[in-house]
């Protein structure tokens, strides 16, 4: 589920004005208690399948990383270190592996792939998504262009990093996983504060009653 205040975060040394992408992601799958989480990179593996791995530890779930080529497959090893035992590597284009897709209820996509539009269609069209409530991240958010947001399904841009994009498919309004789910997201905002003494940053969601405005 998304909580009214999802986390607050405290960079030492940076003056950053979002939270860590790679502890946001992670914070998030966990919560959503995700048992196979499916992340898409446009190239090497990265801090956010590290931060799907740290999910995986708290909900017992599993990793799968699907990188363009076997150079990024080499890359990602060294990058994950001993980390790289506990997700299973994938070479090939994500959007060709639909039954993959369909079972995952967590799904991280690189938006600086030019094939992530696909991959959202992919995992529509497989229908697991919206018989799974599937959480679909994507990261890099302020490169997508067009097709994310045609999807049909509740999206919303959160302001961290370069762009966090987060859809559910199949969150309906009686979903005892993800609580009120479609409603809310659609009558909600998400503001980042920054605490100007401690540096401390905070994402907060907030939800707005119908026909009133923030």
């Amino acid at each position: 589920y998304f909580s009214d205040l999802i986390l607050g975060y405290f960079e030492q040394g940076q003056k950053a004005k979002e939270p860590a992408v790679a502890e946001f992601i992670s914070a998030l799958a966990a919560g959503n208690t995700a048992q196979l989480m499916v992340v898409a990179c446009a190239g090497a593996a990265d801090s956010t399948t590290l931060a799907l791995v740290t999910a995986a530890h708290q909900t017992g779930g599993h990793v799968v990383c699907i990188v363009p080529s076997h150079e990024e497959l080499s890359a990602s090893k060294k990058v994950l270190g001993v980390n790289a035992s506990q997700v299973q590597f994938m070479v090939g284009a994500a959007q060709e592996e639909q039954v993959l897709l369909s079972q995952a209820d967590f799904v991280l996509i690189d938006c600086n792939l030019v094939s992530h539009g696909e991959i959202v269609k992919a995992i529509q069209s497989g229908g697991g998504g919206m018989q799974n409530g599937t959480v679909v991240v994507g990261y890099n958010a302020l490169n997508c262009r067009g097709s994310w947001w045609s999807s049909g399904s509740k999206t919303q841009l959160l302001p961290i990093g370069k762009g966090l994009l987060v859809t559910r498919f199949g969150a309906s309004a009686t979903s005892p996983k993800y609580g009120s789910g479609v409603s809310k997201i659609k009558s909600s905002r998400w503001i980042v504060k920054v605490d100007k003494c401690t540096g401390e940053e905070h994402v907060y969601r907030i939800r707005v009653p119908q026909g009133k405005v923030i």
